[in-house]
């Protein structure tokens, strides 16, 4: 659950701004409400906090992003190949962690897990607003795949990588590199602890 430390009436008029509707608290505590992606943003006296299943556009807005370049790690997991899988990913900016997660997707062969996570991370990272993003994993099938220096074969694969293509042109500027395993180990830890959990 994000807390945000910022002015309650200066956030209120950012979000008037932006066209969410507020309404009053539901408590003598709580300044303002207000609803907006699926999430809800509560305001108190120093902070707002923003609750919900996903709450990075309604963060986003709060923090006045404009844009900006994150770091995306991402990284598939599966027990089997195809079995159970899952998916990790962290968002990471100058300031730090922005927005990590892991999910199970179903079951999926590795290669598929793979792509999926970066979608996911993708998809995160335009609802956060950033227009520059510099993806890593440690699957060096779908660096090169995306990056156009080997061929998809497997038309799963090939549907994914059309999403990924699409996902990536609304960033002004995008970079993909292939990292060891060990860069990547808290996307790997994500996707591991989805599966376990599950």
């Amino acid at each position: 659950m994000p807390v945000i430390e910022c002015d309650p009436d200066t956030a209120r008029e950012t979000l008037v701004e932006a066209g969410v509707d507020v309404t009053d608290g539901n408590t003598d505590h709580e300044r303002w409400r207000a609803t907006y992606g699926g999430a809800t943003a509560v305001a108190y006296d120093d902070k707002v906090v923003v609750q919900g299943g996903d709450t990075a556009q309604l963060e986003a807005l709060l923090r006045g992003d404009d844009g900006g370049r994150v770091h995306a790690y991402f990284d598939g997991a599966c027990r089997g190949n195809p079995g159970p899988s899952s998916v990790g990913y962290v968002l990471v900016d100058d300031g730090g962690i922005v927005a990590e997660g892991g999910e199970t997707i179903g079951r999926a062969t590795n290669n598929q897990a793979e792509y999926a996570a970066l979608i996911r991370a993708l998809e995160v990272a335009t609802d956060y607003g950033f227009d520059e993003v510099h993806i890593r994993g440690d699957s060096e099938l779908i660096v090169k795949q995306v990056r156009g220096e080997w061929d998809t074969n497997d038309p799963k694969l090939r549907e994914r990588r059309v999403r990924v293509r699409e996902l990536l042109t609304g960033f002004d500027d995008w970079q993909l590199e292939h990292v060891p395993r060990e860069i990547n180990d808290r996307a790997d830890q994500l996707a591991n602890d989805a599966l376990d959990d599950a």
